[in-house]
């Protein structure tokens, strides 16, 4: 993979923009030290696309992304989400536009013990209102089309580690959101399940105009980034793109 040099935050001259983040400036207390994550972090996410963000641990790159996923708050700059200034939205209104637009898949899959494949699928739809049969036959047929044909109604435990990562990408893209937020998603997985899971992201959550954004440290999967954000102490240091061609 060719990457290109350094290169300050920018995007494609006809490309539009999921998130841009600017000047981010994000703290925690810790007893009676402050100490800042995000440091003035400028941050880009084109749509259509997968947009990788990379960096040590501790650098702040969960605490970016959960500021971009409206879990966190931040404490300046400007913040905006599909077109959205998430910093004038209320806690009720930023819950509902959460729930409709931003769809994450987590490290550890968070899957309820209790629950089969297909009702842990649903419960982005179930928590919109929609009635649980339907909802559940929409995700039935989301995981069937991620080749989990005949495993639909397993529990987790019944599950390998690429299987229950399926039903995690179900439960994201159940509800047609435009943004997907993926936090270390191959982290659990072997080399070959991670490769599977990067390829069913790339082919399904790409559709329409939806943009994704991977937090990784598996470079095994850089291959399937459009745009690599490395980030450090709290800012994005570089992007880079795996063809010069997309990124002047």
């Amino acid at each position: 993979m060719t990457l290109t040099a350094e290169s300050p935050i920018h995007t494609s001259p006809d490309a539009a923009i999921a998130v841009r983040c600017t000047g981010i400036e994000k703290s925690f207390s810790a007893g009676e030290t402050k100490v800042r994550v995000l440091r003035g972090t400028d941050f880009v996410a084109e749509s259509g696309k997968m947009n990788f963000l990379v960096g040590p641990s501790g650098c702040g790159k969960t605490t970016l992304i959960s500021v971009i996923g409206a879990i966190l708050s931040c404490e300046a700059g400007e913040l905006q989400v599909l077109g959205h200034d998430l910093r004038s939205m209320r806690n009720g209104r930023l819950a509902d536009f959460r729930l409709t637009n931003l769809g994450f898949i987590f490290q550890q899959f968070n899957l309820l013990p209790a629950l089969n494949a297909e009702e842990n699928a649903s419960l982005p739809l179930v928590a919109r209102g929609e009635a649980t049969s339907k909802a559940e036959k929409i995700a039935r047929a989301l995981l069937e089309r991620l080749g989990l044909e005949g495993q639909t109604k397993k529990m987790p435990a019944q599950l390998s580690g690429g299987q229950q990562q399926r039903v995690a990408i179900a439960r994201a893209l159940v509800h047609q959101p435009r943004l997907l937020i993926c936090d270390e998603p191959t982290a659990s997985l072997d080399a070959s399940s991670g490769h599977t899971v990067m390829e069913l992201l790339r082919d399904v959550a790409l559709e329409g105009d939806r943009s994704v954004i991977v937090v990784t440290h598996d470079n095994r999967i850089f291959e399937f980034a459009d745009r690599i954000s490395h980030m450090a102490d709290g800012q994005i240091t570089r992007t880079e793109s795996p063809d010069q061609g997309r990124q002047p």
